[in-house]
């Protein structure tokens, strides 16, 4: 599983002592915004001109995501599903179907 490669990769340097929930969704937040700033005043075309950064900075918030899921004990796939299917609440394809509206406007 890759949380094992993960935490492999930061056990290996003693990292776990950083890694607390509190950090970890700073983190997350700190690396969403590098790869925001990637589009910062751009096109979408150009946003993912250099494909390379856009993947680096993506690993990034993804690794962070892993790691705090992992420290609560959540498993990403339950907890996806559970939220698709409050989503699909939220959503309902007659209401939301070709619409960017927020649920609220619905």
């Amino acid at each position: 599983m890759i949380i094992d490669d993960i935490n492999k990769f930061r056990d290996d340097r003693n990292w776990r002592q950083f890694h607390n929930e509190k950090d970890l969704a700073i983190s997350i937040s700190l690396e969403a915004s590098e790869l925001l700033e990637l589009f910062q005043w751009k096109s979408v075309t150009e946003g993912i001109s250099d494909i390379e950064k856009v993947k680096e900075e993506l690993a990034d918030v993804l690794i962070y995501s892993y790691m705090m899921a992992d420290n609560l004990n959540l498993d990403i796939d339950s907890i996806i599903k559970e939220k698709l299917i409050k989503n699909d609440q939220k959503y309902p394809i007659s209401k939301s179907k070709n619409s960017n509206k927020k649920y609220t406007e619905l």
